[in-house]
């Protein structure tokens, strides 16, 4: 797919004639009193997607959670501290406040916009059901972070204590939002134009973006619900995403660099090495992606040893073109989405293909996106240790996914919690409540205080507040 370029539109100070009128005179002609709703829309679709590329140890570890990194001097978030920083109250934060307020704050803006015709009225109808989805994306990664989550209350700046809802209720509701997208969008009228810096206004992409995030949603509670999880898989498996088409935000660099260009470059700092974990697997494999994902170490591929101190002087570095600041970051695409058809072919869902050719296409797919070529992914794919094995296929799926999912530590912690793939290593000193890997980050601090009598209802809901208390879908 094409990809969409983009500049951030700055809003500069309004013209205006003189006036006898002393309101008028009064008023801040530099500033304006209303942001266009396609603007608003436009950085909440920024804000998202920094926030799945960061790496900033006070925001997003999961790619440390993931074992994809390990740190250098500073080792408490690779041993899962989650509370000297507060991450969990600025993850909170972020997607409330900076993602789902803006989408709330683009519908309301787009809904009260006069839309004269069919082409205006559609392009309308269009853009509010794609913040929707925007809407149903990120309060997927919140449930699959938290487990209950303020849903039905939040937003409202009138109660500052929202209860928080079943995660397992918020699933359902968000599928009926993807539902209703599916069902109205039209793809014979425009959208946001390029003020959509993901598909540029593309209505056709955006229906098959939802298609995959029910794909990606269904297989998550398979385990929990797997009539419901087969149901929704065999109406959408062949509307989603093939591997090359991708939902990403391609940042113009400047400015608007990719975050992880800020957070491993601008910053001047060296606070992080490919682990272990990852490396000496693709070592074990001979994985050809190696150079794609790192540089070597006096001709070899080195990880650091995951959870503890590193000399970044004496390991592997993060690739460069990763860390350049044009990097794009990936949301969701045909490579995520076959391996989640490959796990429902394995569930013996009705999928037009098998689990085998799933897998194929979504290892070939990531080889492909890595710059490598489909005979390149024959040639790892005809390995015994690769080779799709139907009898351990949460096996083979898990390990897979995890080496293709490289930089997209959630997806891959989420695909580790459900499949129990691949084995990681457990650091040295865990800050979990049982000292294994977190199941699950815990609620804000800031909750216990602001937000008491719903938080500990919460919390007695889903088994504890704790790092260990599994999710309603993680039933392995």
């Amino acid at each position: 797919m094409k990809r969409i370029y983009w500049i951030f539109i700055v809003l500069i100070g309004i013209s205006v004639s003189c006036t006898k009128d002393f309101e008028d005179f009064n008023t801040d002609q530099k500033n304006p009193v209303a942001v266009p709703g396609d603007f608003v829309f436009a950085n909440a679709q920024k804000a998202l997607a920094d926030q799945v590329a960061s790496t900033n140890v006070n925001q997003n570890i999961w790619k440390l959670v993931a074992q994809y990194w390990t740190e250098t001097t500073y080792t408490d978030e690779s041993n899962y501290d989650i509370v000297t920083r507060t991450i969990p109250d600025i993850i909170f934060r972020t997607y409330y406040r900076d993602v789902l307020n803006d989408l709330k704050d683009a519908r309301t803006v787009i809904a009260g916009e006069a839309a004269i015709g069919d082409e205006a009225a559609g392009a309308k109808a269009n853009k509010l059901l794609i913040i929707d989805l925007v809407n149903a994306y990120t309060y997927n990664r919140m449930v699959d972070i938290f487990g209950n989550i303020p849903y039905t209350e939040a937003l409202d700046i009138d109660n500052i204590a929202p209860a928080y809802d079943d995660a397992y209720a918020i699933y359902q509701s968000l599928f009926d939002k993807i539902d209703n997208a599916i069902a109205n969008l039209n793809a014979g009228y425009g959208s946001f134009g390029s003020n959509d810096l993901y598909f540029g206004g593309d209505v056709s992409m955006w229906i098959k973006f939802a298609h995959s995030l029910k794909i990606k949603m269904a297989i998550t509670i398979a385990d929990f619900s797997n009539g419901t999880a087969q149901s929704i898989i065999e109406g959408s498996y062949d509307k989603g995403f093939a591997p090359g088409e991708i939902c990403e935000l391609v940042y113009p660099g400047g400015s608007n660099s990719n975050p992880l260009y800020v957070d491993l470059v601008q910053s001047g700092r060296h606070d992080f090495v490919p682990a272990n974990t990852l490396v000496d697997k693709m070592n074990a494999l001979e994985d050809p992606r190696r150079a794609s994902y790192f540089t070597m170490y006096e001709g070899e591929y080195v990880g650091g040893i995951y959870g503890e101190s590193n000399n970044w002087s004496n390991f592997s570095h993060i690739a460069d073109p990763i860390q350049e600041a044009t990097f794009p970051i990936t949301l969701l695409d045909g490579v995520e989405t076959y391996f989640y058809l490959a796990e429902a072919a394995a569930r013996n869902y009705s999928v037009g293909m098998t689990a085998a050719e799933y897998y194929n296409a979504a290892i070939t797919g990531s080889f492909e996106f890595w710059g490598l070529t489909s005979d390149d992914a024959a040639a790892y794919i005809a390995k015994p240790e690769v080779a799709y094995d139907g009898a351990n296929w949460k096996q083979s799926i898990g390990e897979q996914s995890w080496l293709a999912f490289y930089v997209r530590g959630l997806v891959a912690w989420n695909n580790w919690r459900r499949l129990d793939y691949p084995v990681l290593n457990l650091p040295p000193a865990p800050e979990t409540d049982d000292g294994q890997i977190p199941k699950r980050f815990t609620y804000p601090v800031n909750e216990q205080t602001l937000n008491k009598d719903n938080y500990y209802s919460a919390g007695d809901a889903i088994g504890g507040d704790l790092m260990s208390t599994k999710l309603f879908w993680d039933k392995n």
